[in-house]
């Protein structure tokens, strides 16, 4: 099964709980899975070679929370990791402009480097979906079947 390392951007805890209850999913399902809170660059580069789930909020006028924010910065100095494999679960709210702006800076960041997205960005809409975890669980169970 596969080595995941789920990087969590959050504010008020939400996006937390979706990578905890992730956490628990990939892992009934065989997989390794770490997740880190206030992600580093060191964690990164070991999960380059294996899988990444990021997990991020978005704040203000579309920008990242602030702890994953010196990762997003550490990485965009790396420049170019094809053999990074990710998926990406971006939190944000509709009633707001640049919705789910963190994340999408994100995926937009990782594929400008040449990484492959595993399966399809899962944007969450708080103004829609309260518990982002009815949502999240189902796209984390198919995403683990896209895992080698």
């Amino acid at each position: 099964m596969a080595e995941v390392g789920i990087f969590v951007g959050t504010m008020y805890g939400n996006a937390l709980l979706v990578a905890e209850e992730a956490q628990a999913i990939l892992g009934e399902q065989g997989h390794q899975v770490k997740v880190f809170e206030d992600p580093g660059l060191e964690a990164w580069q070991y999960y380059r070679n294996h899988y990444v789930l990021v997990v991020t909020s978005t704040t203000g006028q579309g920008d990242l929370p602030d702890g994953i924010v010196p990762l997003f910065e550490a990485i965009k100095e790396i420049g170019w990791q094809p053999e990074l494999k990710y998926g990406l679960i971006a939190l944000g709210d509709s009633t707001y402009e640049n919705f789910c702006g963190g994340g999408r800076q994100f995926d937009e960041l990782l594929q400008e480097q040449g990484a492959t997205r595993v399966g399809e960005m899962l944007t969450i809409d708080a103004s829609e979906d309260p518990e982002p975890e009815v949502i999240t669980n189902p796209w984390v169970e198919g995403w683990s079947n896209l895992l080698s």
